[in-house]
C-alpha cells in the first residue's frame, strides 16, 4: 500500500504545486463561509486520487473533503483531503500538504502526507514506523510541560462556534514555551510525529484533517485521544503528544466542556 500512496501522492503534489504558481486569489470560491476556501485544484487532486483508487481498488470505499463519501461496506476505506491547509495555499505559502489515509476496519493502516512545497513526504504503515523522506520518525522526550512547543489551529467556521478554541489558546500559553500555528491539521499532526513539535490539541476538525496523521503520530511512539483521553475523536477534539506531557495538556483541554 505505501508504494501505492508514494507515486500518487507525489502526482497529486505535482498538480498542487503548478496549481499554487499559476493561482489568482481572486479565482478562489467559497464553501460555508467567505473564510472557508477551496480551489479548483482541491477538486483537481481529489479526483485524481479517486481514480487511481477506483482502478487499482475498485471494491474500497472512500471518503473526500470535496467530494464526500462513496460507501458500499467494504473493509477498507481511503480518506482523502487533497489539499489541507488551503488558505496558506491560496496565499502562496508552503504549509499545505496533501493527506491519504487508509483505513481497515476502524484502524488506520497505512498513511502519507506530502507537503510538495517543502519536498517533505511522510509515510506510515502499522507496525512498520513512520518516515520522512525515508529517514525514521520518532517523537520528542520532552517531559517538562513548561518547556513543550505546541501548535493548534482554528476553524474556519469559527466565529459561529461556541468553542472556537481561544479559551485553550489564552489557558495554555502562559504555560507552556511557545506555540505554533501553520494552518495544516496535516502538518502539525506529522510535525509531532517528526520531533519537531512536542504536541498538538485542535477542535472542529473532520476525520480527513487527522486519519493520516493519527497513524503517524503512534508510528512514531506518541499518543492521540480526544479532549478527554478517549478515542471519540475528532468530535470531542484531538489532542496528539509525545505520550510524555499527554496527561498535562488533558488537563487544560478537558477544562470547558463538549467541544
Amino acid at each position: 500500500m505505501l508504494d501505492f500512496i508514494r507515486e500518487h501522492i507525489r502526482v497529486a503534489g505535482d498538480i498542487c504545486r503548478r496549481g499554487q504558481r499559476s493561482l489568482s486569489i481572486d479565482e478562489v470560491d467559497f464553501k460555508e463561509s467567505r473564510k472557508d476556501l477551496v480551489t479548483r485544484f482541491d477538486q483537481a487532486v481529489e479526483r485524481y486520487l479517486v481514480e487511481r483508487i477506483g482502478e487499482r481498488f475498485p471494491d474500497h470505499d472512500i471518503i473526500g473533503e470535496e467530494e464526500g463519501e462513496r460507501l458500499s461496506g467494504s473493509e477498507y476505506c481511503w480518506i482523502i483531503d487533497p489539499i489541507d491547509g488551503t488558505t496558506s495555499f491560496c496565499y502562496k505559502q508552503p504549509f499545505y500538504a496533501v493527506s491519504i489515509g487508509l483505513r481497515r476496519g476502524t484502524e488506520m493502516v497505512a498513511a502519507g502526507i506530502y507537503a510538495p512545497a517543502l519536498e517533505q513526504l511522510f509515510l506510515a504503515e502499522r507496525g512498520g514506523g513512520a518516515f520522512l523522506n525515508d529517514e525514521r520518525l520518532k517523537v520528542t522526550s520532552c517531559a517538562r510541560f513548561d518547556e513543550a512547543v505546541l501548535a493548534t489551529g482554528f476553524a474556519c467556521l469559527r466565529s459561529g462556534l461556541q468553542h472556537n478554541n481561544l479559551v485553550y489558546l489564552v489557558e495554555l500559553l502562559p504555560a507552556i514555551r511557545d506555540i505554533r500555528r501553520c494552518g495544516s491539521a496535516a502538518l502539525d499532526l506529522a510535525y509531532v510525529a517528526a520531533g519537531k513539535l512536542d504536541g498538538f490539541w485542535e477542535l472542529n476538525l473532520n476525520l480527513y484533517d487527522i486519519a493520516a496523521g493519527i497513524l503517524l503520530v503512534t508510528e512514531a511512539g506518541g499518543t492521540v485521544t480526544d479532549f478527554y483521553g478517549g478515542n471519540a475523536f475528532p468530535a470531542r477534539g484531538i489532542v496528539a503528544t509525545n505520550g510524555l506531557i499527554d496527561r498535562q495538556l488533558l488537563d487544560y483541554t478537558g477544562r470547558y466542556g463538549e467541544p
